[in-house]
């Protein structure tokens, strides 16, 4: 069976212990090599995971001629250069969320993108590819809930830490770009439109100048989103979507056990709450053997580089709206 060729760019954590062991589980992944820019890290990294060949460089892996896609889970600042590298030494490119720091830079690499017809890019929202997703989907469209009229979405956790990189500014740290960027996609991939207009109240902690708890209101004409993340919370998450007859709860809409059955629950009035299980299986590992597929294939990436664009403008209105205590135009 073929199987991709990956490199992957960084020894980050989520990568080391979630990505790369669930990749290594696909049918269509092989993970060839693994690079770190600070010396001495990647080897042992590749020693506990398996991993043919280390690098000391990110560019000396995008050199390797055997490497055909890389993922790149390195800070959001890094995103749009590392992946214009990559597709410069004609690797196909799985980068995580968010794709850039604001929708120029995510256009700009959308435009790169484009040069090089025959390499795939897309963004990691790994969300998309669990069986629970598009079920969620499925019954919100089937009208099992009635008209759907707003969608309420919830992340949080706590980490006040001004070492860590996602509570530094210049990296591109913060709660909306680091999980109220899930929010805005799944909203987004729930009702297949764009929201016209966004107000957001920004709350930025004073010590790293970070957003540590925004909230949103998306205004997509007919249906509203209304959203809370936050990096000094208590850590817990929610999806609820509401219609006129009904409404659908994602229990755990982001960090979804690999290990355990996930569910979610319908809703009605007067009627018992069904509850729909599914069986283990990692987001990772789906999100990986799709991309991988994808290039086998020569198909169509499931998500595009357009989406990822879109979903930067709507982070970018919220930011702009917090600011200027005003609605904000997307479209």
């Amino acid at each position: 069976m073929r199987k991709i060729k990956w490199g992957i760019l960084s020894t980050a954590k989520i990568g080391l212990q979630k990505v790369i062991p669930a990749m290594q589980e696909g049918m269509y992944c092989e993970i060839a090599a693994i690079a770190s820019r600070e010396p001495g890290k990647a080897l042992p990294a590749a020693q506990a995971l398996n991993i043919p060949k280390a690098y000391d460089s990110y560019d000396a892996l995008l050199s390797d001629p055997e490497i055909e896609a890389v993922y790149i889970p390195l800070p959001n600042h890094l995103h749009v250069e590392y992946a214009e590298k990559a597709l410069a030494n004609g690797k196909h490119v799985l980068c995580e969320k968010p794709i850039a720091l604001s929708a120029d830079q995510a256009q700009r690499l959308a435009d790169t993108a484009a040069k090089y017809p025959k390499l795939k890019l897309m963004e990691a929202f790994m969300y998309r590819f669990h069986p629970l997703w598009h079920k969620a989907k499925q019954l919100a469209k089937e009208g099992v809930i009635g008209e759907v009229r707003t969608i309420q979405a919830f992340f949080s956790y706590y980490n006040d830490d001004p070492k860590n990189i996602r509570n530094i500014k210049e990296a591109g740290g913060g709660g909306l770009m680091d999980i109220g960027c899930y929010c805005i996609s799944q909203s987004r991939f729930i009702l297949e439109e764009e929201p016209i207009r966004v107000m957001g109240i920004v709350n930025y902690d004073p010590a790293t100048h970070t957003d540590r708890q925004t909230s949103a209101i998306l205004d997509f004409g007919n249906v509203t989103c209304t959203f809370t993340c936050s990096t000094q919370l208590n850590p817990f998450q929610r999806f609820h979507i509401f219609g006129t007859r009904g409404s659908i709860e994602v229990e755990i809409p982001v960090n979804i056990p690999h290990d355990a059955p996930s569910r979610i629950f319908v809703h009605k009035a007067g009627q018992a709450t069904e509850e729909i299980s599914f069986e283990a299986v990692n987001q990772y590992t789906l999100q990986g053997d799709a991309f991988s597929k994808a290039i086998i294939d020569n198909t169509e990436v499931p998500t595009s580089i357009e989406d990822a664009v879109n979903n930067m403008k709507v982070i970018e209105a919220v930011e702009e709206s917090g600011k200027t205590s005003r609605w904000v135009n997307v479209i």
